[in-house]
């Protein structure tokens, strides 16, 4: 069992609630901040694809929204289906992980590779030259 077990189990339940009519990609997400709360969201599509949003996303406007500005996450989790239920390896797309470095330059990251392992990895590492605005 992984040192993030209840993240991805929280992911796998999230992605149920995916609303996802047009892709049949169903994904949920789940984080813990450092306060030690989880947030999980999932995706939800709209016939105009440019306004859907994905799960990673919908996780931390939860957290934002539950925390407020001081909200910063330690590890995020995705997981993904198609709409037989079967697995997929879905990392986080270039937005997400621009929207997780932001809550969490040293975030740890969860999902499906394309062999069916486990990935956990660094934020940076997925992103390596994210942008940031000095402070």
């Amino acid at each position: 069992m992984t040192l993030h077990q209840d993240l991805l189990d929280e992911a796998a339940e999230a992605l149920k609630s995916a609303y996802a009519p047009y892709s049949q990609l169903y994904v949920g997400a789940a984080l813990r901040s450092v306060s030690g709360r989880i947030y999980s969201g999932c995706n939800v599509e709209n016939g105009s694809f440019s306004i859907g949003n994905c799960a990673e996303r919908n996780a931390i406007a939860a957290a934002v929204r539950a925390e407020g500005a001081a909200f910063a996450l330690t590890a995020i989790a995705i997981c993904a289906t198609d709409r037989a239920s079967q697995a997929l390896p879905i990392p986080p797309c270039g937005a997400c992980r621009q929207m997780i470095r932001e809550f969490g330059a040293n975030a740890e990251v969860l999902f499906m590779g394309a062999e069916g392992q486990l990935v956990q990895t660094q934020i940076d590492e997925l992103l390596p030259h994210g942008f940031s605005l000095p402070v």
